[in-house]
């Protein structure tokens, strides 16, 4: 156990709490287990690691990723960290930041720090980002030093989550966000825009501000427009960490359940979709009300056939439409449990086959079990099914499905497409009446029941269509 604070190693790793000592030597210090953990599952390991109380585990990993480990007694504990009340582990770092000009070439996400000198702020919106699902945060040369020990510590290891610029001035990294397709927004306390009307489903570049002065007026005319939160109640404004979680998590809702435009379109192709079967019905009805004594019965049973298939078609355009409000809303919620695939396919292909023009429905494969909520599982397969219908044009609808490695798969496929493969994306958003032919809705509610449990909603174009839905689940259990 090393318990002198004059030992060498002791020396070196306290000096580092210091920037000049950090730069020369591009390592930094890394205080408590959690952020000593998330260094060791990075693709950069600590080099040594220091402990004051029982860390088996810890120090286990840190040894087999080739770093020296050290007990070390308390006083020495206090005198390498930095906090009153020392957890007991720190470990030393290399640096892990990029350049700027190693970011991703097309990102969605970036938040970029101006003069922001708390560190313990621009911890906590590393932290967001990261929680977020953000691509990057860079912090300008005016910024905090990201390796500063309360900003590792605030950033709760997610320093090692997402790429981390530091250096670049303001508007060289503006620049070359702006290059890279994103639309800069500069968040301002008495922005030209409210958050909540903005559109933030395009490639979205965040600059946040001093807090206290927020951002210099040359600043903010760096960006594409000024962005403010609105606030309802006597607060003045919010502080640095607050509003930059607030905007992160709007994106976040945004990237999964679309612009505040989205329910208003959704809600018009709805309202388009539903008028071909309430015409039909009415049609039926009428025929029915004024020509039964001259009908066959074959003609009858056709057109109550009809008045079925097509109150099937109402129900199923209902409850999309349920579900995509819920969605836009971000309070969709799920009930599992266990599910046939083939008895659950076979309810689709009853409903199909009172539609004697609908190609067959044929389900591939042996029976599988899984967790799934039933309901929103067939609304998937039915949104699939009908996609299939519409833009592709060979042959039955083939489905099959598996559950592999906690994972429920199910697939959809039919030959013949004219479409490309950029198109048959495009699918999977809703879409305004007169937009083209199909559903405006199916597609766009199977994605977010996907991405409602954290898994996707995808489509190939491979010698036809090949809808895809993949999303966790546990295996059923042993009886």
């Amino acid at each position: 156990m090393i318990t002198s604070v004059r030992n060498p190693k002791v020396a070196a790793a306290a000096r580092l709490k210091k920037r000049a000592f950090r730069e020369r030597e591009r390592r930094f210090l890394i205080e408590g287990a959690q952020g000593g953990a998330e260094a060791l599952r990075s693709t950069i390991p600590p080099v040594a690691l220091f402990a004051s109380v029982e860390a088996p585990e810890l120090a286990e990993a840190a040894r087999a990723r080739g770093a020296e480990t050290h007990r070390v007694s308390e006083e020495v504990m206090s005198r390498l960290t930095s906090t009153v009340t020392p957890q007991g582990v720190l470990a030393i770092q290399p640096f892990v930041d990029v350049e700027l000009d190693r970011l991703h070439p097309s990102p969605s996400c970036v938040v970029l720090l101006h003069a922001v000198r708390d560190p313990g702020n621009a911890g906590t919106v590393l932290r967001s980002a990261d929680a977020a699902g953000a691509d990057a945060v860079v912090f300008a040369s005016s910024s905090v030093d990201v390796y500063n020990p309360k900003t590792v510590r605030a950033s709760a290891g997610s320093l090692f989550h997402l790429p981390v610029v530091r250096g670049p001035q303001t508007e060289e990294a503006v620049e070359a966000l702006r290059a890279r397709g994103c639309r800069v927004l500069a968040m301002d306390a008495d922005g030209q825009a409210d958050l909540y009307r903005l559109d933030l489903t395009e490639p979205t570049a965040f600059l946040f501000g001093n807090e206290a002065w927020g951002l210099p007026p040359e600043v903010a005319a760096m960006a594409d427009t000024t962005v403010r939160v609105p606030i309802q109640g006597g607060a003045e404004s919010l502080n640095l960490a607050a509003a930059a979680s607030v905007c992160l998590f709007e994106w976040a809702r945004q990237r999964w359940y679309g612009p505040p435009s989205t329910l208003a379109t959704v809600i018009a192709a709805a309202a388009h979709d539903l008028r071909s079967p309430l015409t039909a019905m009415k049609g039926f009805a009428y025929a029915l009300s004024t020509r039964w004594s001259d009908m066959s019965d074959e003609q009858r049973t056709v057109m109550l056939q009809g008045i079925v298939y097509d109150t099937d078609r109402l129900n199923l355009i209902i409850r999309q439409l349920v579900d995509a409000a819920r969605m836009t809303a971000g309070g969709l919620e799920l009930f599992p449990e266990l599910v046939s695939l083939r008895e659950l396919v076979g309810r689709v292909q009853e409903r199909a086959s009172r539609d004697p023009e609908h190609p067959p429905v044929v389900w591939e494969g042996d029976d599988v079990e899984a967790f799934a909520d039933p309901d929103r599982l067939q609304l998937v397969v039915e949104a699939f099914v009908e996609a299939e219908v519409w833009w592709a044009h060979e042959g039955p609808v083939r489905l099959r499905g598996h559950v592999r490695d906690g994972r429920l798969a199910i697939e959809a496929f039919r030959a013949g497409t004219e479409l490309t493969a950029d198109r048959a994306a495009s699918l999977f958003e809703p879409r305004a009446p007169g937009t083209g032919s199909g559903s405006k809705i199916g597609l766009f509610v199977a994605r977010g029941i996907a991405r409602a449990q954290g898994g996707t909603a995808t489509v190939e174009v491979d010698g036809g269509l090949r809808f895809r839905y993949e999303v966790p689940t546990g295996d059923v259990p042993a009886v």
